[in-house]
């Protein structure tokens, strides 16, 4: 079955993009209204149904006019559950979590602007997914500037396979994208379409100097920022955070989830005491990125107990230890226990946020070394040998992420 052709859904995009202030350069609206986004779809997406199941829809199954409004909707799409289902491999309903899709189209768009790409610039794209973005890429700038990786090799043959059909003979990687691709280096642009619990150094020092990195940093599933930083001569990158951004998570950085009886994992806490503050702000944006620098190991759980009181914990399996929260009538009450104590770490910065009238996510500067990432809000940069932490001074807050063993991976 053929499809008709898409330059008017194409162009309507396009369009779209142009009156929500995403697409601006046009060079960028010509790439848009080339690229056929239905191709790197192949074989199919999945949507959400109901109970938490996703439906299955092909190419080949789907109507048509279906098909290419399902394309060019301003939707992200799921094009693999669980690290190998494809929407051709099963006809009904399925559960599953996913692990690939394609973008919102806003998303891709506004990030390729904010990179900020000249005519000979070299870009290493860092997960290739369904290849769509790639494909924009090498329209802007010609195939032989773009090299993209990706770690899955279903997903990687599927978006080679949509490249090579819209004509772009890129440099096409199957392998580590946290490892950068030293091969081709360095580059002018660097960008992810993963997110990354922090900016590894192999990308900076894949990155020439003056050239751009963006990328999606945070452990959580929400919570997390857009930095984008420039490199330095010194071989140190700076910059700043320009807004909220989610992304799945690099497979080897992917959250994994809690197994067994959370009340068994916290039935020996050291301490027990009321919370200054409600452990529920963790489930806004802010506050949630503000958490993961703070104790940027730790995962927010919630749950419901016997009696259908809402239960909220606080979990470090590296450093052991764990924050429980029960609410009552006279607030709630956080129990910590292990080594670290993970609430105070984190109420201790929310206080210094909210003191400061509470800063937007964009007002997050971030500097990265070969050795620690820090990242700080108003003030100045001042010199510290703890690990992770915050300071609040004269309305300052500053956390550490410093490496025990530099690695480029981390």
């Amino acid at each position: 079955m053929s499809l008709p052709d898409s330059a008017p859904q194409r162009q309507a995009l396009a369009d779209r993009l142009k009156a929500a202030g995403v697409l601006k350069d046009p060079k960028w609206r010509a790439a848009v209204e080339a690229v056929p986004r239905e191709l790197f779809l192949t074989p199919g997406v999945f949507l959400p149904a109901e109970g938490g199941r996703w439906n299955p829809v092909t190419a080949l199954g789907a109507e048509p006019k279906e098909w290419l409004e399902i394309a060019y909707s301003d939707n992200s799409l799921a094009t693999q559950l669980d690290g190998h289902l494809t929407s051709d491999q099963t006809a009904d309903p399925v559960t599953g979590v996913p692990t690939s899709s394609s973008t919102t189209p806003m998303t891709v768009v506004g990030m390729i602007e904010d990179l900020e790409v000249g005519d000979d610039h070299t870009v290493l794209e860092v997960g290739t997914g369904t290849g769509y973005s790639t494909a924009l890429l090498c329209h802007r700038l010609g195939e032989d500037n773009v090299t993209t990786i990706e770690v899955d090799p279903q997903v990687a043959a599927r978006a080679d396979a949509a490249l090579e059909e819209t004509g772009f003979s890129t440099w096409a990687v199957t392998g580590d994208g946290l490892l950068g691709h030293p091969r081709r280096a360095p580059y002018d642009r660097v960008i992810a379409t993963c997110a990354v619990r922090r900016i590894p150094y192999a990308w900076v020092r894949q990155t020439k100097p003056g050239g751009i990195i963006l990328a999606t940093v945070g452990s959580w599933t929400y919570g997390t920022g857009l930095a984008k930083v420039i490199v330095n001569e010194d071989g140190t990158a700076e910059g700043r955070i320009i807004g909220r951004s989610s992304f799945m998570h690099a497979r080897a950085q992917a959250p994994t989830p809690l197994a067994g009886d959370l009340s068994a994992r916290t039935a020996y806490p050291d301490t027990e005491r009321q919370a200054k503050l409600p452990p529920t702000l963790l489930q806004e944006w802010m506050p949630a990125f503000l958490a993961q620098l703070a104790a940027p190991g730790a995962q927010f759980v919630r749950a419901t107990g016997s009696d259908g009181a809402q239960l909220l914990y606080l979990f470090d399996a590296e450093r052991e230890s764990f924050a429980a929260f029960t609410e009552d009538a006279s607030g709630w009450t956080v129990r910590q226990g292990g080594p670290v104590a993970l609430w105070d770490d984190v109420e201790q910065g929310l206080v210094a946020w909210a003191d400061a009238d509470q800063p937007d996510i964009s007002t997050v500067r971030l500097h990265i070394t070969d050795a620690a990432h820090t990242y700080w809000i108003g003030g100045q940069k001042i010199s510290t040998k703890r690990r992770s932490h915050w300071i609040g001074e004269k309305h300052m807050l500053r956390w550490e992420h410093r490496l025990t063993k530099p690695r480029s991976d981390l």
